[in-house]
């Protein structure tokens, strides 16, 4: 994972109990049972109703690959939304998340320390007011910059300034991100 929000989101489908529908049919299937009606599918997926109901009938079986990508990304985004909510309410109020994450970290401390970013992989638990900041944001839209902050702020707060107890006043720069990840 590249991007703060798509580490959230597989965060939550690792609470998933079930799998999602494997066919193009099975899928298509729960979207028109979600939406109630293949128009709304159509509209959703960019192709017609005809198609949709076709696939509905299992008249067509293997979708072109732009449209079983989106397919199944509509599919994933709406998938057991009980068990996102309770797997969101639970690091959020209680166990927290961590996050996996190898990126630049650069600081802005007193003067006289050193400030220069490097290149870090950290693994680091992040307690549930963090947690709950990061879902929050993501539900309200936020951009990817805002999410990265958070984190970054999570980050400093647990690790670098390691609650309180060491570098006051530090302020930790999150970028060049190559990899994160997030697990509850």
């Amino acid at each position: 994972m590249d991007t703060v929000a798509d580490g959230l989101d597989h965060a939550l489908e690792k609470a998933f109990t079930r799998p999602i529908p494997r066919s193009a049919g099975a899928q298509m299937r729960y979207l028109v049972r979600q939406h109630k009606g293949t128009r709304a599918v159509a509209d959703l997926l960019g192709i017609t109703q005809r198609t949709v109901e076709r696939y509905v009938n299992n008249q067509i079986r293997t979708p072109r690959k732009d449209l079983a990508a989106r397919l199944e990304r509509e599919v994933r985004r709406r998938w057991q939304p009980q068990i996102r909510a309770r797997a969101r309410q639970s690091a959020a109020t209680a166990t927290g998340i961590v996050i996996d994450t190898r990126a630049r970290f650069g600081y802005t401390a007193a003067p006289g320390t050193t400030d220069d970013a490097r290149l870090r992989h950290l693994t680091v638990a992040l307690p549930p007011q963090y947690a709950a900041r990061l879902f929050e944001a993501q539900q309200d839209g936020a951009t990817e910059q805002q999410l990265r902050e958070i984190a970054a702020e999570g980050l400093g707060e647990v690790y670098f300034r390691d609650r309180g107890r060491r570098a006051h006043g530090l302020l930790v720069e999150f970028t060049d991100v190559e990899h994160v990840d997030f697990d509850l």
